[in-house]
């Protein structure tokens, strides 16, 4: 592993040149050229100061090429200006590199010891490789109260250093997913990310994503796992903990689930190709909620750890911590904020989120295109997501067909194919006496199966998700 050296003087170019070829993120914004309202840069600089810090590169495209840039004196002294409108007073390095030829303006951002920096009465945050301008009470009080304690996962981790406690392994497989492979040296790219603290602490977020064994000085930062026999959490038949980095508490969860769901292949995988795997629910849904689990949790609270349940009709996924208080309730699924933009970057670098509030729009979206229910979100103390798994009536009564005689079968099935029928048209079908029917229905709504809602015109109501038999 390499030594951390604190830096001391301006980039140069090879720097320069390696946080470009990592792309704009948490740590990193490139413009083209000088916007027309210099306050647009000013912006990124507050954002930046109110965060982790970050390098602002002036003559780079979004395509990650150097373009150059010409800066007169008056352009740059408007800059400077226009830095020096940010409250309280932020010192910054602003500069000019010229890189393959061309002269790159550098503006490098501390991360402000005196937070909340404020813009012309505006606070700006980074959220994921976007700043955002905070605009309601709830945002502000959330920030304020961030700034108090710094976010977790930017905080120094103090018992922990890059020779003893980060492996090289965990280093190259996050360069791999995030094409960063020959990009930079290991030294260079912690100091890109901003992986160390200004005093040359390693960070949470950097354990948790390089650690070789995260867990012993983050316990509960893990992923339970657990499979349950019927609907409630009486019966366990399966209990496992997920432990690692986050990227393999990630990986090992979606091994687990793959092998308690049922998993079909697509026949495309004839002449060599690789078979397609056609889920029970969407193998999308479950990536895009553990992810924003992981990168979205209250890892400030130490006595709960993000779960994976599965029951015979659902499957739940929770983590600590409800709806941050920078997102309104009316603006859930349209908006978001993180709790740990270190750890989210570092997500979107490895190209496994796109933008802060996205997910819960695919979610919705993935399970809707394959006709299934809705997900459903409980935001209060746990944030929880519950996926509910293709109902199949076959398999629900033959799991309780000890329990039902071949008559309540028969019943049950044809209202499940009608739940309008009427009494003497299901006697008719099942081609039992009035009586005989009478007895059977009486049967299953003492168990709990069965309910008529309305007389004349009234429905069957099957309770497929509560069955009380055998209880």
């Amino acid at each position: 592993m390499f030594k951390y050296k604190l830096k001391q003087s301006m980039l140069k170019p090879p720097e320069i040149k390696s946080i470009i070829a990592a792309g704009e993120g948490y740590n990193a914004e490139f413009k083209v050229s000088i916007p027309s309202k210099i306050k647009e840069i000013t912006a990124e600089v507050c954002a930046f100061a109110n965060a982790s810090g970050g390098i602002i590169l002036i003559g780079v495209d979004d395509a990650n090429t150097i373009k150059g840039i010409t800066l007169d004196n008056g352009k740059r002294s408007a800059i400077q200006n226009s830095i020096n409108e940010i409250s309280p007073v932020l010192k910054c390095g602003f500069y000019i590199v010229e890189v393959e030829g061309l002269n790159v303006a550098v503006i490098e951002v501390p991360s402000g010891q005196n937070k909340p920096y404020v813009l012309s009465g505006a606070i700006y945050v980074r959220q994921g490789p976007n700043s955002q301008k905070l605009t309601t009470v709830e945002e502000m009080r959330d920030f304020f109260q961030q700034a108090g304690k710094i976010y977790f996962d930017d905080a120094s981790c103090l018992n922990a250093t890059i020779e003893k406690d980060l492996t090289k392994e965990n280093i190259d497989t996050f360069r791999f997913e995030a094409g960063l492979v020959n990009a930079t040296s290991d030294e260079q790219l912690f100091s890109n990310l901003k992986l160390i603290t200004n005093d040359g602490h390693v960070k949470n977020g950097t354990v948790l994503f390089f650690g070789n064994n995260p867990e012993q000085f983050f316990e509960k930062a893990v992923i339970r796992c657990l499979v349950f026999n019927g609907i409630d959490k009486r019966y366990i038949i399966d209990d496992k903990i997920m432990t690692g980095t986050l990227y393999q508490q990630y990986q090992k969860s979606m091994i687990w689930l793959k092998s308690k769901l049922d998993v079909r292949y697509d026949i495309e995988g004839k002449g060599g190709k690789p078979r397609k795997e056609l889920w029970e629910i969407p193998e999308t849904a479950f990536k895009e909620t553990i992810i924003n689990s992981l990168a979205h949790r209250d890892y400030y609270d130490k006595g709960a750890r993000i779960t994976i349940e599965v029951f015979d009709d659902r499957v739940e996924i929770s983590n600590p911590g409800g709806l941050i208080s920078a997102v309104p309730r009316n603006e859930f699924g349209k908006r978001s904020a993180s709790r740990n933009p270190l750890i989210f970057g570092l997500f979107e670098r490895m190209r496994l989120v796109e933008q802060i509030g996205s997910g819960i729009t695919r979610i919705r979206d993935v399970m809707n295109d394959e006709g299934l229910t809705p997900p459903e979100f409980s935001i209060d103390g746990m944030f929880t997501v519950t996926l509910r798994r293709p109902f199949e009536f076959k398999k629900w009564v033959n799991k309780w067909v000890n329990n039902l005689s071949e008559k309540q079968i028969r019943i049950l099935t044809a209202i499940h194919h009608n739940t309008k029928i009427k009494k003497t048209e299901l006697q008719q079908l099942v081609d039992f006496s009035a009586t005989a029917l009478d007895n059977n229905i009486e049967i299953l709504k003492k168990e709990g199966l069965l309910e008529r809602e309305g007389t004349k015109g009234g429905i069957w109501i099957i309770h497929y998700r509560n069955p009380k038999l055998g209880e």
